[in-house]
């Protein structure tokens, strides 16, 4: 396998927020339990939204597990635990709390895709893609590039896409299915999405199958927006129901691609066998997870009423 399988995202822009729409992952100093590996050890979990556009519309979410004070090994202070802590302390710097022009600007490099494997409420296997840790300053001045990311995929799977305005789909684009690799070595589907016209003819016209599958390095940028729907019921007797909501759309847009893909099969590249055994290790967390979601939900209630599992598939890649 590959020494190095990139995956890394860079991320400059404004501290948006430190709020999640799920209050367990608001950004927070906090507390190990009394049963953790080391009781009452202080560190930083959540979510900060940075905006990387001047309007406030592209807002990505990096999420950090578990930030301590301190390095583990070294003893020295760890400044992404320094850099987190002044924000919180300070949430009248970020864009939601202070406005723009009193806003932190935050430098977030390091980043990678991970993947949140967990059990949904009807009890079935889901995942979502993260965008996980990395260091992050506070500076003054933004680069060039506020917003990219370099990495290694496996394409298992192309898709034309052609636009459908019932759908929200205003204009045609490629679907590019594909495995990621993160740190372990971890596998982690991401499906991407091509729609420049060039780029999209170069993957569509690639012979890719789930037992063909194309090894290459891609690059591109993160798109979260917030579309707004508009719904008409039409009433037999009174006026017509207009119902307006949102909807969070995130895509991982390719830009642009190596000319030529790796030698995928070759030991020192990428074999089969590597990323099968990839795809059971994965199995084999989800099924921990899933004994710690039986767990609890024994403990909640004496029978549970979880929906049977649906098992990731091995071997001819399906993704």
């Amino acid at each position: 396998m590959k020494k190095t399988l990139f995956n890394e995202e860079k991320i400059e822009g404004y501290a948006y927020s430190i709020e999640s729409n799920n209050e367990w992952n608001s950004l927070s100093v906090r507390k190990t339990g009394s049963n953790s590996k080391n009781p009452g050890e202080e560190y930083i979990f959540g979510e900060l939204n940075v905006a990387v556009d001047e309007d406030g519309l592209n807002v990505i979410t990096i999420h950090y597990t578990y930030i301590t004070p301190v390095y583990k090994k070294s003893g020295k202070a760890n400044s992404i635990y320094t850099t987190l802590q002044k924000i919180i302390d300070n949430q009248e710097r970020t864009w939601i709390k202070g406005g723009k022009e009193n806003d932190f600007k935050v430098s977030c490099v390091g980043v990678s895709f991970s993947i949140n494997d967990f059990i949904a409420g009807d009890g079935s296997k889901d995942a979502t893609v993260r965008n996980e840790g990395g260091f992050v300053s506070i500076f003054n001045e933004f680069s060039e590039e506020r917003n990219k990311y370099t990495t290694d995929i496996l394409i298992t799977k192309v898709t034309h896409i052609n636009a459908d305005p019932e759908k929200n789909i205003s204009n045609d684009y490629t679907s590019v299915n594909s495995y990621v690799f993160g740190y372990g070595p971890l596998i982690l589907p991401i499906s991407f999405v091509v729609r420049n016209e060039g780029v999209m003819s170069f993957f569509e016209d690639l012979d890719i199958s789930g037992s063909i599958p194309v090894f290459t390095k891609v690059w591109g940028k993160i798109n979260c927006i917030t579309i707004k729907i508009t719904r008409t019921e039409e009433s037999e007797f009174e006026e017509a129901a207009v119902q307006t909501y949102e909807k969070k759309c995130r895509e991982y847009t390719i830009i642009g691609t190596s000319k030529f893909p790796y030698n995928f099969g070759e030991e020192d590249v990428l074999t089969i066998e590597q990323v099968n055994k990839m795809i059971q290790d994965r199995q084999i967390k989800f099924a921990e997870i899933e004994e710690r979601h039986k767990k609890i939900n024994s403990e909640k209630s004496s029978s549970s009423n979880a929906t049977p599992m649906q098992e990731i598939p091995i071997g001819d890649f399906k993704f």
